[in-house]
């Protein structure tokens, strides 16, 4: 069965490389690639490595390497089509049958493809006859260089309502194909005139560099100052980034990726050096255009002007960011000084200003924690409660219980500062680190026992790290899960890190020498509170190994277990809400994702 470039290009972007690849194998980020233990071949030190933006995985050790579709045919016995399949149903894709409609449907796109390409030649060189000179007096009035204006095929749409039509026919296009590709307007009476008339041409273009769409800015008052080809087979304005063809490379080099508002910002921008700059198409930020953007960096910044529309952008964009939030992606959010546009601020105040402005971008968080404190905190409790609930309702929208657990403990240390996270309501619950010594458990239980929900959280990471601290040895076995892992208490998570950075440093490290550098780097008051713990036989010093690593692993699934409970019935109401293909396909992967754990944690159980 053969699949189109279309369908197959659209499923590389639906379906995360990291997230298919991440089901076999545990995988941590290293700079811009991950991490883990290759499937295809023993090993005890990593050499597998995935790249998320570029679309494959590599092995140094066997050297095995493919994309998405490879790996799901290697590891599940699967050929190609039944890979395509698999991954379809996951994201709710129908896949495209081969039939002689299919065949006829391609063969046009690539027609479609043929007449742009065309088009654009035809703007191009319009721009430089007699007749372009308006528009190229307005190019060079913007500042654009001629190696600028070549290198975005910038070009130019004549007066009158058949130049382009006639220029078309005379190549043999079928005015029916050119009115499918958008550059004629076919009106009741039947004469198709051109679209585009007398304006500086954009050429708008797919990840592949291929124009499949135009903008054209008018010369003349009294017209709309923009205007966009239709949405065509080859176009969905919501699922293109202008100049990302361009943009991709630079923003790996760059590790982000600069958005603005418009054509001229983007092309300006990069002829002053940002070249990792890109635009929506004169409409907000959408889900699958902050898809794309994650697809190629961790952290876009977005980047707008300061006055209330731009302010109402910004807030738009992170509100639909929220619930596709997972640990590593977020967005922030740079300002521009009232008044000003990127375009704008680059010629008058050059390249600093406009650097100035993107290293004071605010994270997500702080954008809605601005929006709703207005950078301050009233003083009465009623109006804090007030922006409690607003915050609190951000919160809901992060499907991850990961980052959502982050941004309700920012919230509240920030609302309610001399409670701590958990918020005034809370605050009689929270465990102090501070002087008073080290906190007590007042739960007991053995590894097979429960843990009541509210308080196994954090009780499960004390004990984690507890294990690692009185049996270095077991990092052999548990030290890949603990890498992958993140600790919802910034003392906790850092004694974590500092562990691993340790015994990466030094793998035969003994108890008392681990002990001595935690207290040493300053986790002194988390050591004596894990250490505390006399409750857990599996996590004393005077436990056996194998004791402890069977007590970590029991503890490391039922916290992997409780994480997939809390994400499936977020997916739930989200299904409920939104009852999409896609939403249903999430909560059908988490649950057989859950499934399986189960599976494996029934397997261990009969094995014990």
């Amino acid at each position: 069965m053969a699949f189109s470039d279309q369908f197959l290009d659209e499923l590389r972007g639906r379906v995360g490389l990291i997230d298919v690849i991440g089901r076999r194998v545990k995988l941590t980020r290293r700079g811009r690639e991950y991490l883990g233990l290759c499937p295809f071949h023993k090993e005890k030190t990593p050499s597998f490595t995935v790249n998320e933006e570029k679309g494959f995985y590599h092995c140094f050790g066997c050297q095995a390497h493919g994309s998405i579709f490879d790996f799901v045919m290697e590891t599940e016995g699967l050929n190609f089509p039944e890979a395509v399949e698999k991954l379809a149903a996951e994201t709710g894709m129908e896949v495209p049958r081969e039939t002689p409609e299919a065949r006829e449907n391609q063969k046009q796109r690539q027609n479609l493809f043929d007449v742009t390409e065309i088009a654009t030649t035809m703007f191009e060189k319009a721009l430089r006859m007699p007749q372009g000179k308006e528009a190229r007096d307005y190019l060079f009035q913007r500042g654009l260089s001629e190696e600028t204006i070549r290198r975005f095929r910038l070009g130019f749409a004549p007066s009158g309502r058949h130049h382009l039509r006639t220029a078309l026919a005379r190549k043999g296009v079928d005015p029916k194909l050119a009115i499918a590709a958008g550059l004629l307007v076919e009106p009741d009476d039947g004469d198709p005139y051109d679209r585009f008339r007398n304006r500086v041409i954009f050429p708008i273009c797919d990840r592949r560099g291929r124009v499949v769409a135009f903008g054209g800015r008018t010369l003349r008052e009294g017209q709309p100052k923009y205007l966009n080809s239709p949405e065509t087979p080859l176009f969905h304005k919501g699922q293109t980034l202008y100049g990302m063809h361009l943009a991709g490379p630079a923003a790996r080099r760059a590790e982000t990726m600069l958005v603005t508002e418009g054509y001229m910002d983007v092309i300006v921008l990069a002829q002053a050096g940002f070249e990792h700059t890109v635009a929506p198409l004169g409409t907000a930020l959408t889900q699958d255009q902050i898809q794309l953007l994650w697809k190629v960096t961790r952290e876009p910044i977005l980047c707008f002007d300061g006055d209330n529309a731009g302010q109402r952008a910004a807030t738009k964009a992170a509100k639909r960011a929220l619930p596709h939030l997972r640990p590593g992606l977020g967005l922030r959010f740079a300002v521009l000084p009232t008044g000003e546009d990127p375009d704008t601020l680059v010629s008058r105040q050059g390249l600093g200003a406009m650097q100035t402005v993107l290293d004071a971008a605010l994270p997500l968080s702080e954008l809605l924690w601005r929006n709703e404190t207005g950078g301050r905190i009233p003083s009465s409790a009623e109006d804090r409660a007030a922006i409690e609930y607003k915050l609190n309702e951000h919160t809901r929208e992060i499907q991850d219980s990961i980052v959502r657990a982050h941004f309700s403990r920012v919230f509240g240390e920030r609302l309610w500062p001399q409670q701590g996270a958990s918020g005034h309501k809370h605050s009689q619950q929270r465990r102090s680190w501070s002087k008073r010594g080290a906190w007590a458990p007042n739960i007991h239980i053995t590894p097979n026992e429960t843990v009541p929900v509210k308080a196994a959280s954090e009780r499960h990471e004390e004990l984690l790290l507890a294990v690692v601290i009185n049996h270095p040895s077991a990092m052999d076995d548990v030290g890949e899960d603990l890498g992958t892992m993140r600790f919802s208490l910034p003392e906790l998570d850092n004694a974590r890190q500092e562990a691993l950075k340790v015994f990466s440093d030094n793998p035969g490290l003994e108890r008392s020498e681990l002990i001595t550098h935690l207290i040493r780097c300053g986790h002194g008051d988390v050591v004596n509170c894990v250490l505390g713990i006399e409750a857990y036989s599996f996590a004393r010093s005077e436990a056996p190994l194998d004791q402890a690593v069977s007590g970590w692993k029991e503890l490391f699934r039922r916290r992997q277990r409780q994480g997939l409970i809390e994400e499936i019935e977020e997916a739930k109401r989200a299904s409920q809400e939104n009852p999409s293909p896609e939403a249903r396909a999430r909560l059908d992967v988490l649950i057989k994702q859950k499934l399986r754990l189960d599976e494996e944690e029934s397997a261990s159980i009969a094995c014990a």
